[in-house]
């Protein structure tokens, strides 16, 4: 029976790890998959082809594509809009964006008509585990193989993955293998260590995650460092929410919703032009309670010489 051994990559720490453990342990037919989401900082992109060169294991590339998606529901919205009264000019505003644009991210909520969020969050099914699952694990379960999908999850993040098993079977040959559940976050810095592989270089300038950029779980601090150091993501969030708003029956869509914006009140007229990103960001400079901008904070981030904002005491 074949064996293959899969790390799944975000180009994040923890998968990272785990890439360096089955190296270590030197399973037969070990690779990597990374889905590209399209939603990544370009430092992101340049990290994972760093790993596939400096471990010398080759990471495969995957990416969803919704054009049938798109295709559907171009076909819903010329037809059955007009029945439910929504007005010729904005069918028509709607059909002009419903085009395919290559990216994954922008597609999927051009489709869905919104952005995943915290309680339906589509976004990691849709473009992480389905294309790997349907481009990487299926072509290989043939009956006579076995499949193990290395997952970098720790048990201290979640609450959910606490209670996650070490391995399970999915089925059809494929099984799940976490080996770095238990660890804590220390031991995850401690691999890259030994092993002489630099972490992303995102996690020395204040991101507590890397992946999405911004993801919809960003938190306070970190939605602040990246508006401050890469107003650029923050542009194309603008954009996309432009778009994903002219796709929307509703006739608006914002990338964080307004249950997790702390200064929306009962009676506001939510749009992408009042509750976007800009105003998240606005928000992410306040102080604690979210009414005045925090001076201390932002004359330290704009000192030359301020302190380390690495989440896990990395400096730059």
């Amino acid at each position: 029976m074949a064996e293959f051994n899969i790390v799944s990559m975000s180009g994040g720490k923890d998968s990272t790890a785990t890439l360096l453990v089955a190296r270590e342990l030197e399973v037969p037919n070990l690779s990597g998959v990374f889905a590209d989401t399209g939603h990544e900082h370009p430092a992101t992109y340049d990290y994972v082809h760093y790993l596939a060169e400096a471990t010398g294991v080759p990471i495969g590339w995957v990416k969803a594509d919704f054009s049938r998606q798109i295709a559907n529901k171009r076909k819903f919205v010329e037809i059955k809009w007009p029945e439910k009264g929504v007005p010729q000019a904005v069918v028509l505003a709607a059909l002009d964006v419903l085009h395919p644009t290559g990216n994954p991210f922008l597609d999927l909520c051009l489709w869905k008509g919104r952005f995943p969020s915290s309680k339906v969050r589509f976004c990691t099914e849709e473009l992480k585990r389905n294309p790997i699952i349907e481009q990487v694990f299926l072509p290989l379960m043939d009956g006579d193989s076995m499949v193990l999908s290395w997952q970098g999850v720790r048990a201290d993040e979640s609450l959910d993955r606490r209670y996650l098993p070490e391995c399970d079977e999915v089925g059809g040959g494929l099984f799940n293998y976490r080996p770095i559940l238990k660890w804590p976050v220390e031991a995850v810095f401690e691999a890259h260590r030994v092993a002489g592989i630099k972490p992303n270089p995102l996690y020395l300038q204040g991101c507590n995650r890397v992946g999405c950029m911004p993801c919809v779980m960003c938190a306070k601090d970190e939605l602040r460092e990246i508006a401050s150091r890469w107003p650029e993501e923050v542009a194309r969030v603008r954009e996309w929410e432009r778009l994903v708003s002219i796709a929307s029956k509703r006739g608006s869509a914002t990338f964080f919703t307004a249950t997790n914006d702390p200064t929306v009140h009962s009676n506001d007229n939510i749009s992408a032009a009042t509750h976007g990103i800009d105003r998240m960001v606005d928000w992410a400079n306040t102080s604690r309670g979210g009414r005045q901008f925090d001076m201390v904070d932002l004359i330290a981030r704009t000192d030359s010489s301020r302190k380390c904002t690495s989440a896990y005491g990395l400096c730059e």
